[in-house]
């Protein structure tokens, strides 16, 4: 069983329960889901967050560190016995020890998941084939379906919306597209460096994956939907080109390319050349990342990561 929590949170750098779930079931092992089911008064962590503890394992965080421990205790209870756990932190709390610096109220749904659970392998399933999904739960039962068609609601249980797992399709060769490729695998996204005609090994880069065909053929391949990130970065006005013509027309919700401004006009007017639409070239991001001042690979990245996660955001606002 798991004792305590590490010394170093590295674990609350996860943000997606859907990985711990995953492994989890192939491990063949049974899983505590804590979910943020109630909030009041402010929160450095909203409804529907989520936590995972195993025997062996923690993923994930639902404070600044006020109560994750007290929760991984309680999970060890509902590891062993199975019955779910609604926990209440703050005001009208049984724990007033248990202080929460922000005064916020949390209360959260803590249930066991069997790694046969039926409803976790449908949420899997979706997940691989990037279907967003909808799971519910009551802390004893749970259904998960694709958002176009959701579980049936019913008294007590609580939904969550999953979409897809963000995804950023990088091209080019440099160190600037080396770091944004580093980074957007830091921060959780399925990454994609794109190289035509590179060397065979792949970039040393963890949870980066590799392609080396033509822009075109590896956009086309990867396939660009509305949760798709796409940096174009190679230094080549003929590559940009052929990734922008593909990546403009796709349904990537950003598209963005490394270049001077002074050159935008002359982008823009030969993709019009090209036939593409106004409303098309109007959602290019050039030159790409926020205007942060730096330049150096590192602070590029940021930029970049920055924007992508601001025009994310406001997707899912919207």
């Amino acid at each position: 069983m798991l004792d305590s929590l590490p010394d170093w949170p590295l674990f609350g750098f996860a943000d997606d329960a859907r990985p711990a779930l995953r492994e989890a079931a192939e491990a063949g092992e049974p899983l505590a889901l804590a979910t943020i089911v109630d909030l009041d008064g402010g929160g450095p962590r909203p409804v529907g967050t989520q936590m995972t503890i195993t025997r062996r394992a923690v993923s994930g965080f639902l404070s600044g560190g006020c109560l994750e421990g007290d929760v991984a205790a309680h999970a060890t209870s509902v590891l062993e016995d199975g019955a779910p756990r609604r926990l209440v932190y703050g005001a009208g709390s049984p724990w007033p020890d248990i202080r929460l610096l922000c005064g916020a109220r949390i209360e959260i749904q803590l249930e066991r998941v069997a790694p046969e659970d039926a409803a976790t392998a449908e949420l899997l399933d979706l997940a691989r084939r990037r279907v967003p999904a909808i799971w519910a739960s009551d802390g004893t039962r749970r259904a998960a379906g694709p958002a176009s068609a959701p579980p049936e609601p019913w008294q007590g249980a609580f939904g969550k919306r999953f979409d897809p797992v963000p995804r950023l399709v990088v091209l080019g060769s440099d160190p600037t597209a080396l770091a944004i490729a580093a980074l957007g695998a830091q921060a959780g996204c399925e990454t994609i460096l794109v190289r035509p005609k590179g060397p065979t090994e792949p970039p040393p880069l963890a949870g980066v994956a590799y392609r080396r065909d033509e822009p075109g053929e590896a956009l086309q391949a990867i396939g660009l939907d509305p949760w798709t990130a796409v940096a174009v970065a190679t230094h080549d006005a003929e590559l940009d080109h052929a990734a922008l013509m593909v990546a403009l027309l796709s349904d990537a919700f950003y598209v963005g390319a490394l270049g001077a401004r002074r050159r935008l006009p002359d982008r823009q007017a030969w993709l019009r050349q090209a036939g593409v639409a106004e409303d098309a070239i109007a959602r290019l991001h050039a030159p790409i990342g926020l205007d942060i001042g730096g330049k150096a690979p590192w602070e590029v990245a940021v930029a970049v990561l920055a924007e992508i996660i601001a025009q994310r955001t406001r997707a899912v606002i919207a």
